[in-house]
């Protein structure tokens, strides 16, 4: 029977799990401390209020249904509608006028009612989450559960644009930041992109191959990037004692039909491939 149709027999029933991207645990290391200033107040938002040297007054507080929050000294202050600078100022102006001399505090979104981000694709439980202050994409994918043993190891973020529109289509085009998901997880929180309410992370499924033959872990492997012959060897056990890595077969579809190839260590492998390892010629 001819090597491909083998390969498309034994294919149906080999599989193997994909590792897991550990976002989950890094959830202990600090996160960047950005702070949305323009970011509009509204109702249910829990505010954090520090007021320096006035500990009776710092704290959270949540705004209610009438757009205003209840403060000691100033009882019920409107903050719906202001943005959290604004909000700053007011407050800082309302505890001037003969309550404080001039009061040093700051305001900020503990968590916000009325924005929120989405986390679409291959997580554990995509859905829209609360934005909340100093966000990033760590704390988003913890809340959905981490990424799924198929996903992908890159998250697409798509950010709507702020200000007005520079020409016929400027609207419709958001901002896109690409983020190395395994450089995350490995601590390189360069990759930590702060969220704005209003983000989508997207995780897409990985592509996969299947390594088969002469290998100790025969099955399907995960795509990525600018993975090798040789990489994929190593992901799927190493050759056997009987196999060669002189005789490393590819079969790939190509314009619509399936090929054999005869493969070296160093080519690189194609999502839908199968990397078929044959005996030593004895």
């Amino acid at each position: 029977m001819p090597l491909i149709k083998i390969m498309k027999t034994r294919r149906q029933s080999l599989t193997r799990t994909l590792a897991r991207v550990a976002i989950a645990s890094l959830c202990g290391v600090t996160l960047f401390a950005g702070q949305a200033l323009d970011y509009v107040v509204g109702t249910q938002d829990v505010l954090t209020l520090a007021v320096w040297d006035q500990p009776e007054m710092s704290g959270k507080y949540t705004v209610g249904s009438d757009g205003t929050i209840a403060l000691p000294l100033l009882g019920r202050v409107k903050v719906m509608g202001l943005s959290v600078r604004d909000a700053e100022n007011e407050l800082k102006r309302r505890l001037g006028d003969g309550f404080l001399k001039n009061p040093q505090l700051t305001v900020s979104i503990e968590q916000s009612r009325t924005q929120k981000v989405y986390i679409l694709g291959e997580v554990r439980s995509p859905n829209a989450y609360p934005y909340t202050s100093s966000m990033t994409i760590v704390e988003a994918l913890a809340q959905a559960g981490s990424t799924t043993e198929e996903a992908s190891q890159e998250a697409l973020v798509v950010r709507p644009r702020e200000g007005p529109a520079t020409g016929p289509n400027a609207a419709a085009d958001p901002e896109l930041f690409h983020v190395d998901l395994k450089k995350l997880a490995a601590g390189d929180f360069k990759e930590n992109v702060p969220l704005r309410g209003g983000d989508t992370i997207i995780i897409s499924k990985v592509g996969t191959f299947f390594v088969l033959g002469q290998v100790k872990s025969p099955g399907r492997q995960p795509a990525h990037q600018a993975t090798t012959v040789m990489q994929a060897l190593s992901l799927a056990g190493g050759v056997t004692d009987r196999g060669s890595q002189d005789r490393v077969r590819i079969i790939r579809t190509v314009n619509g039909k399936q090929v054999e190839l005869k493969a070296k260590l160093s080519d690189l492998i194609q999502t839908g491939d199968t990397v078929v390892v044959l005996s030593r010629i004895l």
